[in-house]
């Protein structure tokens, strides 16, 4: 006798089943149980899970290698998820297929600072009229600021007024009637760019270097979230000689006020060129050869590359990915790794990737994405 019971596409092997089916390594349930190293029955239970919830589909008959011809699967046509990455001042809306492949994506204007619920009407507007166009299984959510992922809420943000406490997962839920998962901005960039990447396995980190930095640890092809969330927060590492410039975080000296975008206005500033109000203004004057930017660039790059070589150390990944606008810049990636080599043993190095991410900047999207379809409900009868 079976009993139905609701497994999360989490499940290790349902969520293979997406991947294996989706990148075309296995097309049928023998394939899986043969790529998977599993009993068919193992398999067979998961594929019918994934078939009545709409997520896979089948597409007719394979060719037969002795016997009945297998049945063809393909990820479903019909249903999408949707993601969404909340910045300070603008947010990027994301539909995807249930593989997780970005179909579309758009920018709106918000100001995290008018609140929660004035914020997140203006997503859920966009959410509608997609929604109103096919099945939408599940959405992925990224906040600018430490979450508490089992609430789904902002946990002490240092510019989110009015955030605190407020559930974000919960009020989308209600509103759109779907899963609804959420977590911090550099975790999902971590999580999109490793899927991307290296797959469900092996370990690596992503930071997020714009006006601000962040960092986001995968272990084992999962975000490693640490025991209150923060793991990965390197933005308030104390940097030898970076002085006594005052940090959000009450502290003076930390890598925020030296190597982000910010840091960069700020320097470009203090030294006469008032013309600079943003990052995209520093790193365009530093393509164009400016010195002084130029400078900046590298030396931002390196004081990162020293707060990341005692991780490297520590951690001793596969990869060590940069996204954000500063990734942008070839003297910034140049800097980082030569400090990352120099300061680090050599085998924590000696596998070592150091590269600007391929998802560019739709990492945090497809993160969202990737947690969004993992978070998904499917009930899977079990013996």
């Amino acid at each position: 006798m079976t009993n139905p019971a609701d497994t999360p596409v989490d499940d290790p092997h349902t969520r293979r089943i997406l991947d294996f089916v989706a990148r075309g390594q296995a097309r049928s349930r023998s394939e899986l149980a043969s790529a998977l190293g599993v009993a068919a029955s193992t398999v067979g239970l998961r594929v019918q899970a994934l078939l009545d919830a709409g997520v896979l589909e089948e597409a007719g008959a394979g060719t037969s290698r002795g016997g009945r011809r297998p049945r063809v699967l393909r990820i479903a046509g019909d249903g999408i998820v949707l993601s969404a990455d909340l910045g300070g001042r603008h947010a990027r809306i994301g539909r995807h297929d249930l593989s997780g492949g970005l179909l579309h994506s758009e920018t709106i204007a918000i100001d995290v600072a008018d609140g929660p619920e004035a914020t997140l009407e203006r997503v859920s507007e966009v959410f509608e009229r997609l929604l109103a166009e096919t099945r939408v299984h599940a959405i992925g959510v990224s906040l600018p600021g430490p979450v508490d992922v089992a609430t789904g809420a902002v946990d002490q943000p240092s510019r989110m007024p009015g955030w605190p406490g407020f559930r974000v997962g919960e009020h989308l839920a209600e509103r759109h009637g779907v899963p609804v998962v959420v977590d911090n901005d550099a975790n999902l960039a971590a999580l999109g760019e490793h899927r991307r990447q290296l797959g469900h396995t092996q370990h690596s980190i992503t930071v997020k270097a714009g006006t601000a930095i962040g960092s986001g640890i995968i272990v084992d092809g999962h975000i490693h979230r640490g025991a209150t969330a923060a793991a990965g927060d390197i933005t308030h590492t104390r940097i030898d000689g970076s002085g006594d410039i005052p940090c959000s975080c009450g502290n003076t000296g930390c890598l925020e006020t030296v190597a982000s975008g910010a840091s960069l206005v700020r320097q470009m500033r203090e030294r006469g060129n008032t013309d600079v109000r943003t990052t995209a203004d520093v790193l365009t004057l530093a393509r164009d050869a400016d010195p002084l930017a130029t400078t900046l660039v590298r030396t931002a790059g390196t004081h990162l590359g020293q707060a990341l070589s005692g991780v490297v150390n520590f951690f001793n990944p596969h990869a060590l990915f940069l996204t954000g606008s500063m990734s942008a810049s070839e003297p910034f990636i140049a800097a980082v790794r030569s400090r990352v080599y120099e300061a680090c043993h050599p085998l924590a190095t000696q596998r070592l990737r150091i590269e600007a991410a391929a998802t560019g900047a739709d990492a945090i999207l497809h993160g969202a994405a990737r947690l969004a379809l993992e978070g998904m409900e499917i009930p899977v009868a079990t013996a």
